[in-house]
């Protein structure tokens, strides 16, 4: 492998072109209603995970999310809570879901590093828009960590940890994936 500064810096382009084009294509999924093609995107041991906001003291930020497997949590999934909640929302007889959302999910900052092991760790930002009925419109905003790992040529996402950026949820419901 040729090491040259602009070697390297195109090889990490094109990473990060191919992760891009990775989220887009998960998002146009999301807002078509393909869950089911969605979940195929997901690691079949995945860990979806999205833990509560809590206002803290200023430089008290350590606390500021709940802690994972000690706290309450809006998320603590796999895959198979996952593939539970699109068949509920599939049925037509949720509740929540009747009429079913309408979202765009957009993303932005995009931040990509290698792992020893081969896959990769992202960030990146979110704003997840949401549409029900004439008058339910809510607004998810936040940061969000995935574990990628390479399949084929494309990948499949191992770990997603999402942060809403609120400590209220606003929303009457959270039956949308991030």
């Amino acid at each position: 492998m040729d090491g040259t500064p602009d070697k390297v810096l195109i090889d990490r382009l094109l990473l990060r072109y191919r992760v891009e084009q990775f989220y887009i294509q998960e998002a146009e999924l999301l807002d078509s209603r393909q869950f089911h093609a969605w979940l195929e995107l997901l690691a079949d041991d995945i860990r979806y995970w999205m833990p509560l906001a809590r206002n803290q003291e200023s430089g008290k930020w350590d606390g500021e999310y709940t802690r994972e497997g000690k706290d309450l949590n809006w998320f603590d999934e796999g895959k198979f809570e996952l593939e539970q909640r699109v068949k509920q929302i599939m049925t037509g007889l949720h509740w929540a879901e009747e009429p079913v959302s309408r979202t765009s999910h957009m993303y932005s900052n995009l931040q990509v590093e290698d792992r020893e092991d081969g896959s990769l760790n992202t960030r990146c930002r979110f704003l997840v828009y949401r549409n029900r009925t004439e008058t339910e419109t809510d607004f998810f905003v936040g940061k969000r960590h995935d574990t990628l790992r390479r399949d084929g040529d494309g990948f499949k996402v191992a770990a997603r940890e999402i942060f809403l950026d609120q400590s209220v949820l606003l929303a009457k419901n959270l039956t949308i994936f991030f």
